[in-house]
């Protein structure tokens, strides 16, 4: 702490980004500021509540770089957080993926729901449209584009037309020539429908619906008017009458009780088509962390607006020249009334959700502070492992960590028992000497508490390896009673009863259940893997390689059976596909 004060008093008062870092160096937190002695001295000022004060407590030392300009401070943030994914700076972290529709068109036109990854870049021939507000809306949305135009549905074309082309589906990609003006007309006509224009659609559906009432085919003309009613239903939207038809994003935010509620309303072609909610822990301004999700929203979101519509708390000049898009503060008219649309979704959301949110929160924090105090340890980060085999075969160990009470997924690790080891003492060796040898040798962050699923064993194993390693970490397993439930922790010499249906039981039934549910399910696959790969190491031909690329190809020994010939020559020759098939037969 004198380090810290030291360095307080030396800040400048000038814009810039600063780093906090923990007590390894890896640096939790990334923030901007307009003033950095203000900002930063802040944090160390007054009493602090939550995930703020979680931060505070695991900051040890900083550092920060001085900026011409706070907008230059705000694209130095933007590029720290990318560079080192500070684990408090949770808005670039939790966000997953939006679905999106992909109309592609290399040679076929073909619809699907998608989630593209970061940083991934789409086909010459693909378009994105989205964001949806959820996976759900988006697959119905295709669902219905697919009953109207005849696109291509299958991924690997068949031999012959499918029952899709028989009912009009599909115009027999895979069989026929298709007249290219006839496929470049449907991807207007579907492009025009999910850039907002639904009325071309509604016509043309309408107009096949009486022809063919017409020719007195009512069976087709009531296809048609329940295809209209389910796109009434899909596409229930509001529409806003800003007679431009201009594509529009608009953004709010809600700040209740130390969270931050963000909503996004998209507008095309008039009509509003889609929302995005997303609820965080305001641990920073919260005019800043709104910039900065904008920001982070349009790095994966390809489907840009021309205008941007935001609260006139937001200096939009900034925004405009990061993004390229114009964005507008927003104070009257009728364009106001979309901004204070965008903030009453965000308030509802967040009243909706709160208690929920704030009590499971409370009752994590809750839970680890008892801990501490029960250990005496100031815990915020616990490793657990546990073991998985089947009668001493495919065996593996799992590792999950929560960290100040919640699960950190990304720190999660699987791990594949190499050695002989066939008993609980040596596969618990096994594992912890790996894990920790590399925590030693890469300078990783080493736990404040590390648990066992299991008794003295497993227990007295960890201790002798890291003893062995020279590593000081407490250990303690979770003592279950005759019904599975956590009654106790025990560490080899001592036992520290635990109160049923507490915080604290329920806090560590969730850490046994996860590390348990999270490495059955590995045992699970490598299982499945191996009774496979344990055939094919039978088949003279088939080595390291060709194993690998046919579990990777076809899964299971049901796949390698439905395979074609010309599929299994991608991977084997032709001597060795005829060896596989008669051991296949012969062992059926």
């Amino acid at each position: 702490m004198d380090l810290i004060k030291q360095k307080l008093a030396l800040l400048p008062k000038k814009p810039g980004c600063y780093l906090m870092k923990d007590k390894t160096g890896t640096i939790i937190y990334v923030g901007k500021a307009k003033i950095l002695k203000n900002r930063v001295t802040s944090y160390f000022r007054g009493e602090k509540t939550g995930k703020t004060k979680a931060l505070v407590s695991n900051i040890v030392d900083f550092e920060y770089i001085v900026t011409e300009s706070e907008k230059e401070a705000f694209l130095l943030e933007i590029n720290l957080i990318k560079k080192y994914d500070p684990k408090y700076n949770i808005i670039f972290r939790d966000d997953k993926s939006y679905p999106y529709i992909s109309l592609s068109y290399d040679k076929y036109p073909k619809l699907e729901v998608i989630r593209p990854k970061k940083n991934s870049k789409k086909g010459k021939n693909t378009k994105l449209f989205g964001p949806y507000p959820s996976a759900y809306a988006a697959k119905n949305i295709v669902n219905m584009l697919n009953r109207i135009y005849p696109l291509r549905k299958c991924k690997t074309f068949q031999d012959k037309p499918c029952l899709y082309y028989h009912i009009g589906e599909c115009l027999g990609y895979c069989t026929k020539k298709i007249d290219e003006e006839t496929m470049d007309e449907m991807v207007k006509e579907i492009t025009s429908f999910l850039n907002g224009n639904y009325d071309d659609i509604i016509k043309k559906l309408k107009k096949d619906m009486i022809e063919a009432s017409n020719k007195l085919n009512f069976e087709k003309a009531k296809e048609l008017k329940e295809l209209l009613d389910y796109i009434d239903k899909v596409l229930e939207k509001q529409k806003i009458d800003l007679t431009d038809n201009v594509n529009r994003d608009i953004f709010n935010y809600y700040v209740y009780k130390g969270f931050i509620s963000l909503q996004v309303l998209h507008l095309r072609g008039g009509n509003l088509t889609s929302r995005n909610s997303y609820i965080y822990e305001l641990n920073e301004d919260e005019v800043d962390l709104f910039n900065n999700f904008i920001i982070s929203f349009y790095e994966e979101n390809t489907d840009k607006p021309k205008e941007i519509l935001v609260n006139d708390k937001i200096d939009t000049q900034m925004l405009s020249d990061i993004l390229n898009i114009k964005v507008l503060s927003i104070s009257r008219g009728l364009k106001k009334k979309l901004v204070d649309m965008a903030y009453e979704n965000a308030k509802v959301s967040l009243h909706e959700k709160f208690d929920l949110i704030n009590n499971d929160l409370n009752r994590s924090v809750r839970a680890n502070e008892e801990l501490s105090k029960l250990l005496n340890i100031n815990i915020h980060r616990i490793e657990s492992f546990d073991n998985s085999h089947l009668f001493g075969d495919y065996t593996v160990s799992g590792m999950v960590v929560f960290v100040d009470g919640k699960m950190s997924k990304k720190d999660y690790r699987k791990y594949k028992i190499v050695g002989n080891a066939k008993d609980d003492y040596h596969l618990m060796q096994e594992v912890i000497e790996r894990r920790y040898s590399r925590v030693i040798n890469d300078n990783l962050v080493k736990p404040d508490l590390i648990l066992v699923d299991g008794g003295l064993i497993q227990i007295n194993a960890a201790k002798e390896v890291l003893d062995n390693l020279c590593l000081d970490i407490p250990v303690y397993g979770m003592k279950k009673n005759d019904k599975h439930r956590i009654c106790a922790l025990v560490d080899g010499t001592i036992e520290i009863q635990i109160e049923k249906n507490s915080d604290l039981f329920h806090y560590l039934e969730k850490i046994s259940e996860e590390v348990h549910r999270f490495t059955i399910n590995y045992h699970k696959d490598i299982r499945s893997k191996g009774s496979l790969s344990s055939v094919l190491d039978n088949i003279p031909g088939i080595g390291e390689k060709r194993r690998r690329n046919l579990l990777k190809r076809f899964k299971s020994l049901n796949g390698i059976k439905l395979a074609k010939d010309e599929e299994l020559e991608e991977i084997l020759p032709k001597n060795v596909i005829i060896t596989l098939r008669e051991y296949l037969k012969e062992n059926n």
